[in-house]
């Protein structure tokens, strides 16, 4: 069970964070939850997706860094093999605590059972005074920007649905080692629709500010080749 506590200088005074990228760090994920304001930082390295969430029946924005569970072929030799990080990967162990009704103020809390929890060494998230470190504070502006945009990237995905606009994917591949890999359970953009959209919903589009952010996620499926270079290359 993960030791998830509100961060405070009493009781975290000599807390550091590990930034060490690895499977040990709890690095080793397939995906992880993105948003439409962050998919222009993504869509340089990474394939956006979609996927239902059965339990909440809504579709969720993905990054995919992965074909099966556990995988995660960004990772190299302890460091990030990409230009950008995805926000809800550089936060960790860090997330937002709420009150169970989801009112109050939102508290960064930590996971204290967390691999990256260093003794004597790594970032400080406290100073000598009691102070949270510029670290810290940086942390808890991604951790807001996370939050944010995963609570808006509801509506986006309720615009391409009342368009009609997602549609499933599915990918087999044959690596080079005869190996087969299969990459499922997701949607994307249906391209042919969008490209034929009316201009009301385009004018819907871009006044919701929901323009850009498609273009970037159908540039980022250009990525999925690299994505299984990477693989090869691992094998």
């Amino acid at each position: 069970m993960p030791n998830h506590v509100a961060v405070n200088p009493r009781d975290h005074k000599d807390l550091r964070i590990l930034e060490e990228r690895s499977e040990k760090m709890g690095d080793a994920m397939m995906c992880c939850i993105t948003f439409p304001e962050e998919f222009r930082n993504l869509q340089n390295d990474y394939p956006i997706l979609f996927q239902l969430n059965h339990e909440r029946d809504e579709m969720t924005c993905l990054v995919v860094m992965g074909f099966e569970n556990g995988e995660n072929l960004y990772l190299k030799d302890g460091r990030w093999d990409a230009r950008y990080v995805p926000l809800a990967m550089d936060i960790q162990p860090f997330m937002i605590g709420v009150s169970p009704d989801g009112d109050g103020e939102r508290k960064v809390v930590v996971d204290l059972d967390s691999a990256r929890i260093g003794i004597d060494e790594g970032r400080r998230v406290f100073d000598d005074n009691g102070m949270a470190s510029t670290y810290l504070e940086n942390t808890s502006k991604k951790l807001g920007q996370l939050d944010d945009g995963y609570k808006g990237s509801a509506a986006y995905v309720t615009c391409l649905q009342k368009h009609d606009l997602l549609e499933p994917l599915s990918i087999d591949v044959t690596m080079k080692d005869g190996s087969k890999n299969r990459l499922s359970g997701f949607h994307t953009l249906h391209e042919e629709r969008f490209n034929a959209l009316e201009a009301s919903a385009l004018a819907e589009f871009q006044d919701k500010g929901y323009l850009l952010p498609t273009y970037m996620m159908l540039a980022s499926l250009s990525n999925l080749n690299a994505l299984i270079r990477r693989k090869d290359d691992r094998l």
